[in-house]
């Protein structure tokens, strides 16, 4: 049958990026699917394809164009949103429309209603609203993603600092915090729907309510400040009420996290730090002008460590950014074994188009930038695999995410070390009672009995 015979005009999703553009095309979807379209995840099958795109890193631009063209490809009507399509060409025009001038429309992050408008003006909205018959829709919090049983939160746009590599603020804009009331009811909303994961996302977590000068809101008639501490109280509250995790993503390393890392010590929030260091050296984070000082990060790793013994802390880091010497590199190096980060992801510095750090001199031959990425992830792997080793013997709750014939061969799940996708696994055996069964989205306490590279596997209970 032709695609365009559809009794209900079927829309095609790619998302494609961070979280943050995962979140965005939530609110796509969940808006769609207010208005009646069907949507599915392939191309052939659509009557247009709307392609969420990221614009970054080179890596990430080649993937999203690669799409785009693939769509192009397969479909032929294609609208582009996202971070690539706010990208300008070396002219000043659009990179998209330049290189796919057949493209339906382009349109930057954070452009629901854009987006919804090309749909409208190419593919004409259905006449009876649908949103009841849609498998991930969480009432006002909308449509998800994600596996049921874990969803992002994102509380802010933007972003207000000016670090030299980074493009996000000419992209995405400044940053634009979430009134706390509108978080809130997204989140409860999440809870009731089922979700046991709670993940907090934006560019600057901790950032959040700077913009507004920390404004009173309102959440079930109790004012509250727009501020993290005050933000992850109430989710931490919530959580426990719906026997729940809350886990926070891309927080800077400002002295008043101090204060949040005492609700993870008291088992309000999980003992979970995702911090983007970028590096440890204070005159490369000069001159990468990252919004907190270096110097003090190892004495403040130490403090909260001493806080909250569990911490898990992840991080982010570049190596050979412009003008880095070896001196400046073997610090970054003799860092990561002083302060023993947990999980730690690393990017061989690449010339994003549009960043001040190109125009910094001493860059580097690309040979050299991936000679340290090598040696850099040596280093983070070594401090990662001994810190798994010391888990050994332990007991941990378990949140599942796969399990196969309700757990009879046993299963998948991560710990409160483990963010999805991006940390390790906890590989799961057969329970050793027969009556024991595991299912998708529920907590089981689990037995430390080995590990694997960077996961763990362990015994459920």
């Amino acid at each position: 049958m032709n695609k365009m015979t559809h009794k209900i005009p079927t829309i095609g999703m790619v998302s494609l990026g961070c979280p943050k553009a995962l979140t965005d095309s939530e609110s796509i979807l969940t808006q769609l699917n207010a208005e009646g379209y069907h949507t599915c995840k392939t191309f052939h099958e659509a009557d247009l394809v709307i392609v969420n795109t990221c614009g970054f890193i080179d890596d990430a631009v080649q993937e999203s164009l690669d799409t785009i063209a693939q769509a192009m490809a397969e479909n032929g009507k294609v609208i582009v949103t996202g971070c690539l399509g706010a990208k300008e060409n070396q002219t000043g025009g659009n990179l998209v429309r330049e290189l796919h001038p057949r493209v339906l429309a382009v349109t930057g992050p954070q452009a629901t209603q854009q987006v919804m408008d090309a749909v409208h003006a190419h593919l004409p909205k259905p006449h009876a609203p649908l949103s009841d018959l849609a498998s991930n829709a969480f009432g006002v919090a909308g449509i998800k993603l994600t596996p049921r049983h874990y969803a992002y939160i994102k509380i802010s746009e933007g972003c207000h600092h000016h670090c030299t590599f980074c493009i996000i603020p000419s992209l995405r804009g400044p940053l634009v915090s979430r009134p706390i009331g509108h978080v809130l009811q997204e989140a409860q909303a999440l809870f009731e729907g089922g979700v046991k994961e709670l993940l907090v996302i934006s560019q600057d977590v901790a950032a959040y309510g700077v913009d507004t000068q920390y404004r009173t809101g309102f959440w079930n008639g109790r004012p509250l400040k727009t501020r993290l501490l005050a933000l992850v109280e109430a989710l931490g509250d919530m959580a426990k009420t719906y026997g729940a995790w809350v886990r926070l993503h891309y927080v800077y390393p400002y002295p008043s996290v101090d204060d949040v890392v005492s609700l993870m010590a008291s088992g309000s929030l999980l003992p979970y730090l995702d911090v983007p260091f970028q590096h440890s050296h204070p005159d490369v984070l000069q001159r990468m002008k990252r919004p907190a000082s270096g110097e003090k990060n190892l004495e403040r790793i130490a403090n909260w460590r001493k806080m909250c013994p569990d911490i898990a802390l992840r991080s982010t880091f570049i190596a050979g950014f412009p003008g880095e010497t070896e001196e400046e590199f073997e610090h970054l190096l003799q860092f990561m074994k002083d302060a023993q980060i947990d999980r730690a992801g690393c990017f061989a510095y690449s010339a994003v188009s549009g960043a001040a750090a190109n125009d910094l001199p001493g860059m580097l031959a690309l040979e050299a930038r991936q000679e340290r990425h090598q040696r850099f992830m040596a280093v983070a792997e070594a401090v990662s695999v001994a810190k798994l080793k010391r888990r050994m013997g332990t007991t941990l709750q378990i949140l599942i995410d796969s399990a196969p014939s309700m757990g009879k061969k046993g299963g998948m799940g991560r710990s409160y070390a483990d963010a999805p996708e991006i940390d390790g696994v906890v590989k799961l055996l057969p329970p050793e009672k027969i009556s024991k069964t595991l299912k998708v989205g529920e907590f089981t306490k689990a037995y430390v009995v080995g590990t694997q590279g960077h996961d763990l596997v362990a015994q459920p209970f």
